[in-house]
């Protein structure tokens, strides 16, 4: 699948190569960095180091400013298996930093690592590699949010109605965007391949960080903060469950969040208003990693049972907010991206802001119609903003895009990812 797939990603990594001498493209293990950093390689005539292999990683421990050395761009695939590497090319850069020299790989957050994330400060461009987005699984140019920022009335307009049936929205949540577990040939192999990825994720990569005196909880902690995904983060419920202290239970989400596997959402809008809350809400990166842990497949799904419409609703949610953020990824002009909810009880699942101030916000919807009534937190989000709110959007499972009202709109969610 990843060597059938163009990723968008690619076009933005040669854009910045032309001018920082250092990209890093930093996502969770599995999702397509190898296959896009020799891409990168083929265009640019490059040279790959690859530190998951032994030998090349024990070379490069031992020597690393000899391998990095010369006019070539070096590309270095899990740099964090050796970060003495990048002491090697900050000395490499004194000497000289023309623009594109390394282009660097990481499934650990750079940040996670406390001296390498000093060493190249100043030096260093930063991409996250999310799973494939819809369109890119489409083969589409999905461009809805660049539009919605730019020309929100018009961007309406222009879309066709939907024929996505619910049934087909459930399976693309419990598919995902992993390549592997994409191609998987039944549902029983998707299962089994994202069992192994959680496992392999949490007994390699986050040991590699660090060492934990209950890892042994690690998987329930996770399977707990599954359960709370696309709601506002509890961390003292999933303590309890679990039997860990406060202390310990945020330490140990920081390192589930390094290792790319969940991601808190924050708060948007604090100083609004006196009403807004400052408390972040949960994802979990990709939706099949959320729906396997929490043991939903598309027939359960599929019931009309009030649970488990409730279950749907929260994977629902945390699938499109991951794809509107893959969108904003790729946008220069986004300067950040959160959710907003007061203590009246009023929710605005994501809102997108423009590096000028202007936003746009979305709210995720599980049913075939949207009554006017449940545009009520879009219109307090528009009356507390003003003039910088472009749009508010009611994403949902129906046929046709439509304007409602004043810059409120409601669009079927497979819209996103239309071209």
């Amino acid at each position: 699948m990843q060597n059938m797939v163009t990723r968008r990603v690619l076009s933005l990594t040669l854009e910045r190569m032309a001018d920082d001498p250092v990209v890093l493209l930093e996502g969770p293990r599995s999702v397509g960095k190898s296959t896009l950093l020799h891409a990168i390689a083929d265009q640019c005539g490059a040279r790959v180091l690859d530190l998951d292999d032994l030998a090349t990683r024990d070379a490069v421990a031992a020597d690393p400013a000899t391998l990095i050395a010369g006019d070539v761009t070096v590309c270095i695939d899990e740099y964090q298996k050796a970060p003495v590497v990048l002491d090697a090319i900050k000395a490499e850069l004194n000497r000289g930093s023309r623009p594109g020299r390394f282009v660097l790989t990481g499934s650990t957050r750079h940040d996670a690592l406390p001296a390498a994330a000093q060493a190249l400060t100043g030096r260093l461009s930063r991409l996250p590699i999310y799973p494939l987005s819809q369109g890119e699984i489409a083969g589409v140019h999905e461009d809805l949010l660049a539009r919605l920022l730019t020309d929100p009335e018009g961007a309406v307009r222009t879309l066709a109605d939907s024929t996505t049936t619910r049934q087909e929205y459930i399976e693309r949540i419990v598919t995902g965007g992993f390549p592997l577990a994409m191609s998987a040939s039944t549902p029983v192999a998707r299962n089994r391949w994202v069992d192994n990825y959680v496992a392999l994720t949490l007994e390699r990569d986050v040991r590699e960080l660090s060492r934990l005196r209950q890892g042994h909880l690690l998987g329930s902690l996770l399977g707990r903060l599954a359960g709370q995904t696309a709601q506002v983060l509890n961390t003292e419920s999933a303590a309890r469950d679990v039997g860990l202290d406060r202390a310990t239970t945020d330490s140990y989400l920081s390192l589930l969040e390094k290792v790319f596997l969940v991601y808190r959402l924050p708060a948007w809008g604090k100083t609004l208003t006196s009403r807004s809350s400052a408390t972040a809400k949960l994802h979990v990166l990709d939706s099949a990693v959320a729906a396997r842990l929490l043991r939903l497949t598309p027939l359960k799904l599929a019931q009309l049972d009030p649970t488990v419409l409730t279950e749907l609703g929260h994977l629902l949610e945390s699938f499109v907010v991951g794809e509107l953020l893959k969108q904003a990824s790729w946008l220069d002009t986004v300067a950040g991206s959160g959710h907003w909810r007061t203590r009246d009880g009023d929710e605005v699942d994501l809102v997108i802001e423009r590096d000028d101030g202007a936003i746009v916000a979305f709210e995720v919807k599980t049913g075939g119609r949207v009554p006017g009534r449940q545009l009520a937190p879009l219109r307090k989000l528009r009356g507390a903003v003003g003039k910088p709110f472009l749009a508010g959007v009611a994403l949902y499972l129906g046929e046709r895009a439509y304007t409602h009202e004043d810059r409120l709109h409601v669009i079927p969610v497979d819209r996103i990812w239309a071209p």
